[in-house]
Parts: C-alpha cells; structure tokens; sequence
C-alpha cells in the first residue's frame, strides 16, 4: 500500500470512529426503556406526563436544550453551600457532575453567554419573566443520554446547588438541530485539509528524490 493510501485510511479510521462515538444508532426510545425511567423520575403527575410524551416522540436523534436562567443575587443557603461563596462558585458546583457525564456521552455546551441587557426586548403572556442573567444551549447525542445523566442518584444531589443558584430558569428542547459547527462537520473539514497537505507533502518528497 502507497504512503498515500495509508494516509487516508488513518484518517478515515479516526473519523469513522469520532463520528460513531459523537452520533447515536441506537435509535428510539422503547416502551421498556420509557417504563424504566418513569420509574426513577421524582415529579410532579403533569411533569410525568410531560416527560413521557416527551420520551414517546423520540426520534433517537441529537437535540440541543435551550437554557435560560437569572441567577440569584447570593445562593441560598443549603446543605454544602459555605458562607461567602457566590453563585457562580454554588453553580460550578453542580457543572461537577454535569460535565463529565455529558462529555463522556458525546454531550456539551454549544453557546453560552450572559445577557446583554437582563431585560427581556420582547416579552407576551409571560408574566415574571422580564428579567434574565443569561443563556446557554447544550448539545445532547440523545434523549436516552439526558435520562442516564438524570435518573443517575449523583445527580440528586448535586442538583440542589442549581436550586441555590437560580432564581429562575427555562429549559426546553430543540429539534432537529443542525450547525455549521458541528463537530462532525469541522473534523471533516479539518482532516481532510490534513490529508491533502500531507500527501502533497508525500509526493513532493517523492519527486524531489528521483
């Protein structure tokens, strides 16, 4: 086999198997699986059925959840907030878990920024809703990861620090998302730019030695 060739089938390996990490083939969710995490939610009965109508339109496909959140001036109180820690400290708390569950299933953040003006511009039956810290969206490869990720007992836990930070807050999800920053996309992109220039690299060599 030529350098060349080897090249590309480096290259090809490599993205076959971000790609089959970063991407979900298994599909929707089951009954069996819809039972089970029914079974370990603790809610209200309209947040129940909320979640299983939610579960029963899986398409087993990625989605983003969009967050929007006003922070609390100081967090409250609770078991393992110390005095003097600040919100952000209270939140990052809670992001301890949350992160390298979602990583290690292919799942994060795609934008995240404080708001411009905490104002809401445009605002229509939403009452108390005028005011906002500030937003994120946060890339999920499947509704069955956002399940494992909150039906796991840690997360109980840990999710009292987002209670103490967040005055108020609004998640819902996007579907079907798709991006220009797609990592899928970009690491094309990107390998196939490094593909190209080592084997214009590798024949280069190759003329120059003859």
């Amino acid at each position: 086999m030529t350098a060349t060739r080897w090249i590309w089938l480096v290259i090809g390996i490599i993205y076959a198997t971000f790609f089959s990490w970063y991407t979900s083939f298994e599909g929707p969710l089951s009954q069996q699986e819809i039972d089970h995490y029914l079974q370990n939610f603790d809610a209200t009965p309209q947040e129940r059925t909320n979640l299983r109508k939610f579960m029963e339109d899986d398409d087993g496909d990625d989605f983003v959840m969009i967050n929007i959140v006003e922070m609390n001036d100081t967090p409250l109180q609770i078991d393992g907030v110390e005095p003097g820690e600040t919100t952000e400290e209270v939140l990052a708390k809670y992001m301890e878990y949350m992160f390298p569950a979602m990583l290690t299933r292919a799942s994060h953040p795609v934008f995240q920024g404080e708001a411009v003006s905490h104002q809401a511009m445009d605002i229509m039956n939403a009452e108390g809703m005028e005011t906002w810290t500030g937003a994120a969206g946060v890339r999920y490869r499947s509704r069955r990861d956002l399940l494992d990720i909150a039906t796991n007992p840690v997360f109980s836990g840990r999710h009292e620090f987002k209670v103490a930070a967040l005055a108020k807050t609004i998640a819902f999800p996007v579907a079907p998302f798709n991006y220009l920053g797609d990592p899928r996309f970009v690491l094309a992109l990107l390998l196939g730019l490094i593909g190209c220039a080592l084997g214009w690299w590798q024949a280069r060599a190759a003329s120059l030695s003859r």
